[in-house]
């Protein structure tokens, strides 16, 4: 995850690959899923009480990649708005895992991307709800440059 802060202004770097999940967005898919994990956030940003992020005050709990999530998701629900970078393919593979094998139901936010690689292995086999219109993540003035999506990945 891209430690750093966050940025207010229209544009984003290739080295800023964070973007602040919505709160009204968020809490209306909270009241569908109750969510108890929040699995990549930052201290400024994380949404729910359990949390994983890199500048976690807990050094146990800022790698969410070696983390079983379902120990830390009472509600056995998780959100997931994972850095939008290169490693976007890693932590959509470790959601997809944990909705899989651990029986966890992971929302994710995620860019719309569907000419992918990640896309087509880890997002189309699940309930997808394409967002109209496009979200102004954290502090921005205008809207995101890319279309969103919500990918739902049921666990079993």
């Amino acid at each position: 995850m891209t430690e750093g802060f966050y940025k207010t202004d229209t544009f984003k770097t290739s080295s800023d690959d964070t973007w602040t999940t919505p709160r009204n967005f968020y809490d209306r898919l909270n009241e569908e899923f109750s969510f108890s994990l929040d699995a990549a956030a930052m201290k400024s940003s994380a949404l729910c009480d359990n949390w994983f992020g890199p500048d976690h005050d807990d050094s146990n709990l800022t790698d969410a990649f070696v983390m079983d999530w379902s120990q830390y998701a009472p509600s056995k629900t998780v959100w997931l708005n994972p850095p939008y970078g290169r490693s976007i393919k890693n932590w959509l593979n470790k959601a997809n895992y944990e909705a899989t094998k651990r029986g966890l139901t992971v929302v994710c936010l995620v860019p719309a991307r569907t000419d992918t690689k990640w896309w087509h292995d880890y997002c189309i086999q699940h309930e997808v709800r394409f967002i109209k219109g496009r979200l102004k993540f954290g502090n921005q003035k205008n809207s995101a440059p890319f279309p969103s999506a919500v990918v739902v990945m049921k666990g079993e």
